[in-house]
């Protein structure tokens, strides 16, 4: 067990469920020292999870969920049954690939603020990555807790339904009208000059789209595996089965902007 202090208020344990997904693992932050907040308890794990319940005793006041993907919230049960803490978040609108032991004491809702003495957090909904989504922004320090929102070394993987390229773009140009010093993600190390992420991260997704609108324009039709090869042809072949989740949230952004048109599994260019 590694705890990582990130700042005079956080402090950092990262679970050991390293992958693909989550890259060196899922990051849990604790927030304060006297009534502590801990935010992603990341997954089912009972030492993670007793690991948390050892370093903040009996100070736990309550577990936050940035979201129900199950490397993020399911360690939530264990934690609250471990210590009696209410988990807090929001329900997801769709149930596929989601934490099915996730309930929450209250579902946080955007601009809602969780006052302690030491701390405020204030909720912020991002959904894109998820529906239910949430970041949260500690005032006090301008940190800004991202879970997927934001990751460290690698872009996030937008799978629909639950996911949605329209929605997460509009949720990463929200972050730049706050006031904001660090990032705080759920999956690798602390990120400065949180603007300038935010605008490398729209820049990439918006090259992305571009390569997805040159592909269907030069085809004509398409169908998503004739599209991943030209549009993801930067990546890894092993990594295509993931990336093909991210080119349909791009195609379905198009769509709702009626720039793509789809007929049974080929799409058009309507521009």
């Amino acid at each position: 067990m590694k705890i990582i202090e990130i700042s005079p208020l956080v402090r950092r344990i990262t679970a050991d469920n390293g992958g693909v997904f989550t890259g060196g693992g899922t990051n849990t932050y604790l927030v304060g020292h006297q009534e502590i907040t801990v935010i992603d308890p990341g997954p089912a794990s009972p030492e993670h999870v007793e690991n948390i319940a050892k370093i903040c005793g009996e100070d736990i006041k309550q577990i936050l969920v940035t979201h129900t993907h199950n490397d993020h919230s399911p360690g939530a049960k264990l934690l609250h049954q471990r210590t009696a803490a209410p988990i807090m978040g929001m329900y997801p609108l769709h149930k596929e690939m989601q934490d099915p032991t996730f309930k929450t004491k209250k579902e946080l809702k955007h601009g809602d603020e969780i006052n302690e003495a030491e701390y405020t957090l204030k909720v912020i909904h991002t959904p894109g990555h998820a529906s239910n989504h949430l970041c949260f922004l500690l005032e006090e320090e301008k940190l800004i807790f991202t879970g997927d929102h934001i990751m460290d070394g690698s872009t996030v993987v937008i799978a629909p339904p639950d996911g949605n390229m329209k929605q997460y773009i509009d949720s990463l140009e929200l972050l730049k009208e706050i006031d904001l010093k660090y990032i705080a993600p759920g999956h690798g190390n602390v990120l400065e000059n949180p603007h300038s992420v935010v605008d490398w991260i729209v820049g990439h997704r918006m090259y992305r789209e571009k390569k997805v609108i040159d592909s269907i324009t030069e085809a004509s039709k398409a169908t998503i595996d004739e599209l991943i090869y030209s549009v993801y042809d930067d990546v890894d072949k092993n990594l295509y089965g993931i990336a093909k989740y991210s080119l349909e949230a791009h195609l379905n952004k198009l769509i709702e902007e009626d720039r793509v048109l789809k007929d049974q599994d080929n799409y058009y260019w309507k521009g």
